[in-house]
């Protein structure tokens, strides 16, 4: 179980917050030793309440890029916020980051922010149904794009009419997208792709470039726009839009979570084509202009730009990837790692109710490595090749008290939910 302090704390949660958590941060799908509550965080470590630290794997769900904490990022934002941050209209630093993100991202003429995934992804299914005068979006099977009522992995609380609207396909299948624009027919607005497929519980694939290449000539031959969820592996895959290396250019990109390294600001980015429609749309927020996290992005934009770190992620993960095989393999496992190395996944063969992954990745806690179960995990810039193979030490270990205990394992009673749905549909 997780410490007495940490559960204490859930218990006061409890009597002021409903179920005491809630949303994808929630430990409910975790090992029962997994912290709710955390202290603080450096670079690519982070504290629980009772000041025990963890290499980060999961860096905040994505969002630590450069390392938590990082000096000239929260000094440009802290700079900022000295000056003025929420005011009755924005500083110029919303100038800067548009054009640094403009700049950055070679499809994109211009840039809209917001606050969160869900938000972009949202102004970019407005911004394309505005362009084409069109109601249909197509999206892949278990893709995720948010928590807004037309999105959202569980429907408990939202309408059919919110929901509606959507055509779904099999990620990476040529034949199925083509299926889907023709069930659209005249009426669609959007294809809505993720860069990789990233879904929790299964292997993620990279995408397959006819794929990606088809849902452009769809898009080019129908009037909709492509639009490419970027909220995810955005500045983690390249310094540019995911699908750049494809040569497919989207006419629309959604955008969060690493792009002012953590500092609260989303944004969504588009050609020119789409610039009037998105000009047309009433989209607002009370905290969307917010100039500290510009400038936090401005400055993560300047580094991005001018050091190796998208390199040194590759290096920390391609050892990890390494490491991780020769550990699981010299204790009799096969541990799937799936994904960009810089993105990956740990899923083990021969476990469909995931309880080797769980009492593995309570194992890895215990040794003061944070790794997830069954979602996708995040390397930053900060780790270094001394953590890695930390982690490296830590998974042989950590699959020799797996080996010990396998045949005692019982069926995780808590995911039976999740394992027993089709996730984000």
């Amino acid at each position: 179980m997780s410490s007495h302090r940490d559960q204490a704390l859930r218990l006061r949660a409890r009597s002021v917050i409903p179920s005491g958590m809630y949303g994808h941060l929630s430990t409910r799908y975790l090992p029962d030793d997994f912290p709710q509550y955390f202290d603080r965080a450096q670079g690519a470590y982070l504290w629980d309440v009772d000041g025990r630290p963890y290499l980060d794997f999961m860096c905040a769900f994505g969002p630590n890029l450069l390392g938590y904490a990082h000096e000239s990022v929260d000094a440009a934002y802290i700079h900022q916020l000295k000056s003025g941050d929420t005011m009755t209209g924005p500083s110029q630093r919303m100038i800067e980051f548009a054009e640094g993100l403009v700049e950055l991202v070679t499809h994109a003429d211009w840039a809209m922010f917001c606050k969160n995934g869900s938000d972009a992804t949202t102004m970019a299914v407005m911004t394309a149904r505005a362009h084409t005068g069109c109601s249909k979006i197509i999206r892949a099977q278990g893709a995720y794009h948010g928590s807004a009522p037309w999105c959202t992995p569980q429907a408990l609380g939202t309408t059919a009419g919110e929901r509606g609207d959507q055509v779904t396909c099999t990620y990476n299948d040529v034949e199925s997208l083509e299926r889907a624009v023709a069930v659209a027919g005249q009426q669609l607005a959007a294809i809505l792709a993720t860069p990789l497929k990233h879904d929790v519980l299964v292997d993620q694939e990279p995408p397959n470039p006819d794929y990606a290449r088809r849902a452009r000539e769809l898009c080019d031959q129908t009037g909709a726009l492509l639009v490419v969820d970027e909220v995810r592996a955005g500045l983690r895959l390249a310094r540019d839009s995911s699908w750049a290396k494809l040569d497919v250019a989207p006419d629309l990109s959604c955008w969060g979570k690493a792009i002012a390294n953590g500092h609260p600001i989303s944004a969504l980015l588009g050609n020119d084509k789409a610039r009037e429609a998105a000009a047309s749309i009433y989209v607002t927020g009370s905290y969307w202009y917010s100039a500290a996290p510009m400038a936090a992005g401005v400055e993560t934009l300047r580094i991005v730009r001018t050091s190796d770190y998208l390199e040194r992620l590759d290096r920390l993960g391609q050892r990890l990837r390494r490491g991780l095989d020769a550990a699981a393999t010299s204790h009799g496992f096969h541990l799937r790692q799936t994904g960009p190395v810089q993105m990956p996944l740990f899923l083990f063969d021969n476990d469909p109710d995931l309880r080797q992954g769980f009492f593995w990745a309570s194992q890895m806690l215990q040794r003061g490595v944070y790794v997830h179960p069954w979602h996708n995990m995040f390397l930053c810039a900060a780790m270094t090749e001394a953590d890695i193979d930390m982690t490296i030490a830590a998974a042989g270990e950590a699959c020799a008290a797996l080996r010990a205990h396998v045949h005692t394992l019982t069926p995780i009673e808590k995911l039976k939910p999740l394992l027993g749905r089709t996730q984000h549909d």
